[in-house]
């Protein structure tokens, strides 16, 4: 043996180590936009859809609108549906995106307005064709800049034509898919309450309205029977002061326990008489007592419902000076189920144009309706007392009505007492001002109306159709989804369609002068004039249904110009999004035929809102849901779980990531991220999302850093491999049945989970851990080397494909180091193919024993390192005893050593002593610690007898050999 301690000769050129430019620094922010640049000059996504042979799959794009910087909800929605096109295309179909605007709406219009108020402009002295063009230019300045954030997040899709539902044909098929609702009898015009801003006055939708806490006037009011109930006053309880003035009933429950109460004592300051009998519900009368001050009561007896039936009262304002005999009327005293005992006083006050159950109460018993309430939330000026008075002000403010209304009933002796209460309340979510409900003449689409379409299939009712629909053509991800929907659709009221603004496509109808919208011939059906505006919006836009000649045009030669009206109300934004379906999916080559999309996919909001408006829109013009499955997300919250705002300094704009981690790393973010509930974020979550990418990026490193060179002349048949490679690549069969099924699920999280515990844990810490002396120190030629750079290759293939969706900057980068090329991409791939063979459960049941007994043995070694008695796990030749025989065998018929990183190691199945190393959950092993004997091979660093006996001076036998191979 040779002292090679002086003399020791430099093999390290002789090894093979990694060699590869893919830098260990990902360098993200700088670098992205460089792959953004050539993936527009490749053409990328044209390239995929020239691919033949694939079944379409179509996610559609809910349109954003256009109005803002991108947060990170939207950079959420978009990365989750690039996750799933990308991955729908990776796995052999033709995986179309187009993008999309909402362009129309209030919000568009809002903003100009205030445009117009800050140069003290009226809005109504401007030509209304102008204004809507100001409105068409804001929104298309938005979209161009929204389109720039959403590509820098790496979203492919059909950029350069997107759909926007102001393009010409987007409004000509908007307004066909309304004429639909004309000529199949869906179409009405009804006057009933609906929730309406007098900030913006007009008609919201409930996708429009959000709630919040408010704090209300309460008051309990006397409504005096009428020569009935022992001269009694029936008592009503309500928190919208304002509509006393429009009461036209009060409703009661036959099903409560009604009762005559009597005061027999009160505060000094109660506006309770002594004597006076009160009719309450027996459960919440304490309630009403204790509230109006009253000391002492006494109940006298029963109230029947039989001696309320036909009951009359009088309206507190009975008799007001200055009423001018507005309010001289009897009340009657009606049955509604509605009625309940969970606050109140067992009685309702009725005003039929200002609440659902009141207006259903009113259509039931022929009650009249009242036009009290002018657009801008005053009282007519007519109105006595009251006339001209603000419900609210024009900035959303609580005007004098409320307090008011109270005063006069305290003058007419009718307030028995007030009060504050805070509550939950309806506001628009764009100008956040509170809403009301206001009788007005709009426009519905009755969902329970018979339709004459000849599409029954799924029912001949909106409704029908849309609960038919989700029960038996979509699938729903979450399934949560589909109780949230079907309840909404089971329950909700007739679609308003009509909102009182400028910008967007008109109603266009046409209606008969003097005629009634109970009328046979109110509405002008003719399919010659809907094809005429349809040609005209087609060519010219929207914009010519306010041109001064149009009605005319569209009459000429089938009805009298004169003789109808035109419909000047535009329709709610929600159904433009919801009639997506026909000028993107169906009109569009990159669609399908039938208007159907394979997914939706937003925010768990949309539930009542694109979700909602597309179902009954698709339902009402051709027969079923416009969509086969709807994937919903959640909200994005911060690292506190509290919801974003500005005010809070809490949120995250996805710029500010992208500019200090790169796309990727927020696209990390969502795929690690279990979009079903609400996703945190923050800037110690984005850390451990950036840790997680480093850890997965050094793995990528390691193999294209141990592929140098590789060519298909080093390949090896997965027959003649060692078991190790042949287990990994059983592992490989496993996770690409896993992943597609986990991309095809639309579960990111496990399929990144997946493949990121396969990279960094059998991979990094078990399979390179113990190959990295064979792909450094064996000879090229060996079988094993040979072997394990044929497996890496096979494993680039997968991950950097599997990876792809996910990480599309980084899988490039990574790609194009082993493939540098002009025309080539990451992109352009398919998920490899994977053997079936591949799969090996008898081997991997052996091996799983051979990985347990391992991690004893590590686990031993791991405290001789720690207590400093050994440097590196070469230093070792432990003794392994092992109980069991058939895990005994599979360790013999293996180098185990290797395995374990030691420079020898010896199994035996001898009973192990007690000072041997034992992990409590792997039985039967014992390992006692020895030194390896020999001198380290200055080339491997292994420890073994045979050191200094070769040719080669410090190397062992394999080396020894290795270097001969190599001269």
């Amino acid at each position: 043996m040779s002292d090679t301690t002086d003399t020791a000769p430099d093999y390290r050129d002789t090894v093979f180590l990694p060699q590869t430019d893919f830098p260990m620094r990902a360098g993200l922010p700088q670098r992205e936009p460089e792959w953004l640049d050539r993936w527009e000059r490749m053409g990328i996504y044209d390239r995929l859809r020239r691919k033949e042979g694939r079944a379409p799959f179509i996610l559609h794009d809910g349109p954003p609108y256009a109005n803002g910087h991108l947060h990170i909800g939207h950079a959420l929605n978009k990365v989750l549906k690039d996750f799933i096109t990308r991955s729908q295309q990776m796995m052999g179909r033709d995986a179309r995106y187009v993008p999309g605007w909402d362009c129309h709406g209030l919000p568009i219009e809002w903003k100009i307005e205030e445009q117009y108020r800050q140069k003290q402009q009226n809005k109504d002295d401007v030509d209304v064709v102008e204004f809507r063009q100001e409105c068409r230019k804001f929104a298309e300045g938005w979209v161009e800049t929204q389109r720039e954030e959403f590509k820098r997040l790496g979203i492919i899709g059909k950029w350069e034509d997107p759909y926007l539902t102001m393009n010409y044909h987007a409004e000509a098929v908007i307004a066909a898919e309304f004429m639909k609702l004309l000529m199949n009898g869906a179409l009405y015009q009804g006057s009933k309450p609906v929730m309406w801003s007098p900030v913006e006055k007009t008609a919201l939708a409930e996708a429009e309205v959000e709630y919040h806490d408010h704090t209300s006037h309460t008051i309990w009011v006397r409504f005096a029977a009428q020569g009935a109930l022992d001269g009694a006053s029936v008592v009503i309880w309500t928190t919208t002061p304002w509509t006393i003035p429009q009461n036209r009933a009060v409703a009661y429950n036959p099903s409560i326990a009604y009762g005559l109460y009597e005061v027999t004592a009160a505060a000094e300051n109660a506006t309770a008489k002594l004597g006076e009998k009160l009719v309450l519900a027996d459960a919440l009368a304490e309630g009403v007592m204790k509230s109006a001050k009253v000391e002492g009561f006494t109940r006298l007896r029963d109230v029947p419902a039989s001696e309320m039936e036909g009951l009359l009262l009088a309206h507190p304002f009975r008799g007001v000076e200055n009423g001018a005999g507005e309010w001289d009327y009897d009340v009657p005293l009606l049955p509604g189920d509605h009625v309940t005992e969970d606050a109140g006083t067992g009685f309702v006050h009725t005003a039929p144009s200002h609440g659902d159950d009141d207006y259903q109460m009113g259509l039931k018993f022929g009650l009249p309706m009242t036009y009290n309430v002018e657009p801008d939330g005053t009282y007519r000026k007519e109105l006595p007392i009251f006339g001209g008075q603000a419900i609210l002000t024009p900035e959303g403010a609580e005007g004098p009505v409320n307090v008011n209304v109270i005063k006069q009933l305290a003058y007419s002796g009718a307030l028995l007492a007030k009060g504050k209460i805070k509550h939950s309340y309806p506001r628009s979510w764009r100008s956040k001002a509170p809403l009301i409900y206001r009788n007005t003449p709009q426009w519905f689409a009755s969902i329970d109306k018979a339709l004459t379409d000849g599409m029954g299939e799924y029912g001949d009712t909106i409704r029908a159709r849309a609960l038919a629909s989700i029960d038996r053509l979509v699938k729903w991800t979450p399934q949560t989804g589909r109780n949230r929907l079907f309840s909404m659709i089971e329950n909700r009221p007739d679609w308003v369609l009509s909102r009182q603004r400028a910008w967007g496509v008109p109603l266009s109808c046409f209606v008969k002068k003097g005629a009634r919208p109970d009328d046979a011939d109110f509405l002008l059906r003719d399919q010659r004039v809907n094809d005429r505006i349809i040609e005209a919006f087609e060519k010219d836009g929207a914009d010519v249904w306010y041109h001064a000649d149009f009605k005319a045009k569209m009459l000429d030669g089938v009805a009298d110009p004169e003789a109808y009206d035109q419909v000047m109300d535009v329709l709610d934004v929600w159904f433009d999004s919801g009639s997506t379906h026909a000028f993107v999916i169906r009109d569009r080559a990159d669609g399908s035929p039938d208007g159907i999309a394979d997914l939706y996919l937003e925010g768990t909001d949309q539930h009542r809102g694109w979700f909602h408006s597309s179902l009954l829109q698709a339902c009402a013009t051709k027969g079923r849901a416009p969509y086969k499955g709807v994937l919903t997300h959640g909200f994005t919250l911060d690292e506190k779980g509290m919801k974003m705002s500005k005010s809070l300094g809490n949120t995250v704009a996805p710029a500010d990531i992208i500019k200090e981690y790169g796309a990727d790393i927020l696209r990390l973010w969502v795929a690690q991220s279990d979009y079903t509930t609400d996703l945190r974020i923050g800037k110690e979550i984005l850390k451990g999302t950036a840790d997680s990418y480093r850890r997965l990026r050094n793995t990528l490193r390691f193999v294209l850093g141990n592929l140098d060179g590789f060519d298909a002349a080093e390949r090896v048949e997965v027959k003649d491999m060692p078991e190790l490679e042949q287990w990994v690549l059983h592992r490989l069969a496993q996770i690409d049945h896993q992943l597609r099924k986990g991309y095809d699920a639309y579960d990111f999280q496990g399929v990144f989970q997946t493949v990121f515990q396969f990279a960094t844990v059998d991979l990094s810490s078990f399979y390179f851990d113990i190959r990295k002396d064979a792909l450094y120190c064996d000879a090229p030629d060996s079988l094993r080397r040979r072997s394990a750079r044929t497996v890496l290759d096979i494993l680039f293939q997968r991950l950097v494909t599997w990876l792809a969706p996910i990480l599309p900057f980084t899988m490039e980068d990574v790609w194009l180091s082993r493939n540098p090329s002009d025309d080539d991409s990451v992109h352009l791939q398919d998920f490899p193919a994977t053997p079936a063979d591949w799969l090996n459960e008898p081997l991997a049941r052996k091996w799983d024993a051979i990985r347990r007994t391992r991690r004893a043995v590590t686990a031993a070694l791991e405290i001789k390192r720690t207590d400093k008695v050994i440097g590196a796990s070469l230093e070792a030749a432990p003794v392994v005893h092992i109980e069991d025989a058939e895990v005994l065998k599979a360790l013999k018929s293996v180098d185990f050593a290797d395995i374990c990183i030691t420079s020898d190691l010896s199994l035996t199945a001898d009973p192990a002593p007690n000072e041997a190393f034992r992990l409590p959950d792997v039985a039967g092993v014992g390992v006692v610690f020895e030194l390896a004997e020999g001198e380290k091979c200055e080339r491997c660093w292994k420890i073994l007898p045979d050191v200094g006996s070769h040719d080669h001076a410090g190397t062992c036998e394999r080396c020894d050999a290795a270097l001969g191979t190599a001269h």
